[in-house]
């Protein structure tokens, strides 16, 4: 039987995400080095089973235990989140949300909110496999729940992901090209898991952020397509919609809350509220339905020329396909070459692999997935040591990426891994598209973004991120 991962009380939960912050409370910097004066520097070797060696200048090697932290010590840290931060969190759940649509029922129509609901394609997944429904039932049954409920649209974030597709794309042949002059150019790194960059914002700060990826995650696109293009279709201010996103992840809801995502004129944010997928059951659960009893609706289209009742994706695997579809695009852009088929080399293990094109021998594009702590921390270290040979890489800190996320439904055991293979083959059932052929997506960068070189472009589909100084927390004397 599937369970939903708790959601967020007061404080932080920390056990039971699988999330960047890792099971058991462990924390992302797990290993402990007691350094020696008048030694150098010691390499540290991972081995497949995550267990860690110390390797002297001499060739000796040395298992390293893991060093513990208590719950105090990490939010006493500001590696991670800050209580500000969490408090944030925490204002972003089903009940938020709840409050928000029994509020227009009593208020008059001036101060009702136009609530709009965007789910995720791994959301939609988890659920398909929970209640044993196609992706198009799962789809056509959530908007008639969320409807039922009171919300008035119910998009799919898989449209809002064509922008991030297209624009990292851009972006990239961008760096690519001008890496002789920036030394920081590439690699390139994905930006759309909050873990990994809040991760790289508070551990690696100035030396990981310029290599980041600016293009938006579909959450934050899709927040910009319902805040700016949606609120001129039905002549509302940004401030009159909230929008609510289906997530994976525990961590979007941190990603909904940056600065970043704010916006100053209208005092509002791209996306108001996030709740995960284990957050949809229960909705489901108060209200007493299960989902296939639900009565289905027909689907929104935030914009579309056709009528045709479909869900599509994107190839390339559950966490949004950014390495397959930039590698095809370089691979044509740059040399020339067509790539129909992507072959993945698995490395340490198989969320970290690699995808090369080579002509002559020689390679031109080389191109890896690193999901999870463990092959993240080895590909920074690798980054420090400019010892990293990779062009690319798509980087998501949950292990198996975005259909194994923390706010995904569970099962136990064998189960939990028999329920995993079941996601990815419902994700993977539904056509895929390709970003540069969608007409939708064609239009409304020529009819609301004004072309894709447009300063209207930059603002909405682009982002930054910051190098964030580390306080001293007393109490907290671990060195690392």
């Amino acid at each position: 039987m599937a369970a939903a991962v708790s959601p967020f009380s007061g404080v932080l939960q920390l056990t039971d995400l699988d999330d960047y912050i890792g099971p058991s409370q462990d924390c992302i910097k797990p290993i402990k080095v007691d350094k020696k004066p008048g030694k150098a520097a010691a390499k540290i070797r991972i081995e497949d089973d995550g267990s860690y060696f110390q390797v002297n200048e001499d060739g000796e090697s040395q298992k390293l235990e893991k060093a513990k932290i208590t719950l105090n010590d990490c939010l006493a840290c500001s590696g991670c989140i800050t209580s500000a931060e969490s408090v944030l969190i925490t204002q972003q759940s089903h009940e938020e949300l709840r409050k928000v649509l029994n509020a227009n029922k009593t208020s008059d129509s001036a101060s009702q909110k136009l609530v709009v609901i965007s789910v995720s394609p791994q959301s939609r997944a988890s659920l398909a496999a929970r209640y044993k429904l196609t992706p198009l039932a799962t789809a056509k049954r959530l908007t008639g729940f969320f409807k039922r409920l009171g919300a008035h649209f119910v998009f799919d974030t898989t449209f809002s992901r064509n922008f991030t597709l297209l624009e990292s794309q851009r972006e990239f042949v961008r760096r690519f090209r001008g890496r002789a002059d920036d030394k920081q150019a590439l690699p390139m790194l994905a930006a759309s898991c909050p873990g990994w960059i809040c991760y790289a914002e508070k551990t690696h700060g100035s030396f990981i952020v310029p290599h980041v990826s600016t293009a938006k995650s579909p959450q934050q696109v899709m927040g910009s397509l319902v805040k700016g293009h949606l609120a001129e279709q039905q002549c509302l201010r940004p401030d009159q919609i909230y929008h609510v996103a289906v997530m994976p992840c525990y961590d979007k809801k941190l990603e909904a809350s940056r600065p970043d995502f704010f916006l100053q004129e209208h005092q509002t944010r791209e996306v108001d509220c996030v709740i995960t997928t284990g957050e949809v059951v229960k909705l489901l659960d108060q209200e007493g339905v299960s989902l296939p009893d639900v009565e289905p609706a027909p689907l929104d289209s935030l914009f579309s020329t056709s009528s045709e009742e479909r869900v599509s994706g994107h190839a390339g695997g559950g966490s949004g396909g950014y390495l397959e579809h930039i590698f095809k695009h370089a691979a044509m852009e740059l040399f020339g070459i067509p790539v129909d088929k992507l072959e993945y080399k698995p490395l340490r293990n198989k969320d970290f692999q690699e995808v090369t094109l080579e002509r002559d021998g020689q390679i031109l594009l080389r191109f890896a997935l690193a999901y999870g702590f463990r092959n993240i921390q080895n590909l920074v270290q690798k980054l420090k040591r400019g010892k990293s040979p990779y062009h690319y890489v798509e980087v998501m800190a949950c292990p198996s990426g975005c259909l194994n996320g923390g706010g995904q439904l569970r099962a136990d055991g064998e189960a939990g891994k028999d329920l995993l293979l079941q996601v990815e083959r419902l994700y993977e059932a539904v056509e895929p598209e390709e970003p540069e052929a969608n007409e939708d997506v064609k239009a409304l960068y020529a009819e609301w973004l004004g072309g894709p070189e447009s300063e209207q472009a930059r603002r909405a589909l682009h982002t930054q991120y910051h190098p964030v100084e580390k306080a001293n927390a007393a109490g907290f004397n671990i060195k690392w």
